[in-house]
């Protein structure tokens, strides 16, 4: 099969009729899109949440520096601060999705789920869930499979990248993937876990992508912790049972249209927003200028 389902709607139903977990028919789509074995398709995902997992580590122990000065062991700085804004658990929330993001904007590995842009928030989120509640690794890695069928459906119907519908498609879709993972995780009803996906884009509409010298640093690491707080937020109220009033599939079609709607120096090409700033453009001559000191001499014609 060429796709997963059409929509969130097609996936429900086929939960009614067949009684599978949700990530079962992703199982088998990754069985029939890779002509794989179900015992290679498990081992991949363990691979990935160990880099995941790696990921989270190395961002809080290693020196976190980028070339353009602009990531400096942000995530160290949040997990040793005395000053307490949130509870330990949260706190540690934030300093995971930082660390596995500046990981990425300092070249390290990470696996882009959806984007390498939004790197650090599954990371964040699962490894975070995964100590709350004590939870085993096969859940997590079901809960992975639950995470990349709402990735197609995203972008089959709307976008995962911020090139072509603002940060809201990228950092957005990583963490309604993350809610809905949650929600798997923690025993919630498949309406639940959507209505977790349904919120989360809510929280998230309209964010547009500036990255501050077409870096992959600011803000966009932030915007990956403030994302993993949304994806948390979200799960929590569906999984009380909070109708989110519009359907999930109506607000995947809500950020496509704002997505196709938004303005292209907002999409990405560091043409607006913070990008835009006095100081980010003083960044992005002092970034162009190190390039250029870096660049092999050439003989003269």
């Amino acid at each position: 099969m060429s796709l997963l389902f059409q929509d969130f709607a097609s996936w429900e139903k086929h939960y009614q009729e067949t009684g599978e977990p949700l990530y079962q028919p992703v199982l088998q789509y990754e069985i029939e899109q890779k002509d794989r074995t179900e015992a290679y398709i498990w081992e991949n995902i363990a691979r990935a949440y160990d880099v995941m997992r790696e990921a989270v580590k190395t961002g809080l122990t290693q020196n976190m520096t980028s070339r353009s000065g602009m990531v400096n062991n942000g995530a160290k700085k949040v997990a040793a601060t005395p000053i307490t804004v949130l509870s330990p658990d949260f706190k540690l929330l934030i300093a995971r999705t930082l660390g596995a993001k500046e990981v990425n904007s300092c070249m390290g590995r990470v696996v882009a789920a959806p984007t390498a842009g939004a790197s650090g928030i599954l990371p964040g989120i699962l490894t975070t869930l995964q100590d709350i509640h004590q939870l085993d690794d096969r859940k997590i890695h079901e809960a992975l499979l639950v995470a990349a069928g709402i990735a197609l459906i995203i972008e089959e119907n709307a976008s995962l990248a911020g090139a072509v519908g603002g940060c809201q498609a990228e950092t957005g879709s990583a963490a309604a993937m993350g809610a809905g993972a949650i929600v798997y995780c923690l025993g919630g009803t498949v309406p639940q876990a959507f209505n977790a996906v349904a919120i989360t884009i809510q929280c998230m509409l309209g964010l547009v992508c500036d990255p501050v010298a077409g870096l992959v640093e600011v803000p966009c690491i932030v915007r990956n912790a403030s994302a993993a707080a949304i994806a948390f937020s979200s799960a929590q109220i569906a999984i009380a049972g909070v109708d989110p009033v519009i359907p999930v599939d109506q607000c995947v079609m809500a950020l496509g249209e704002v997505g196709q709607s938004m303005e292209t120096r907002y999409k990405e090409t560091a043409l607006g927003g913070l990008a835009n700033t006095p100081t980010g453009r003083a960044i992005e001559k002092q970034v162009l200028v190190q390039d250029i000191e870096i660049l092999p001499d050439t003989p003269s014609e």
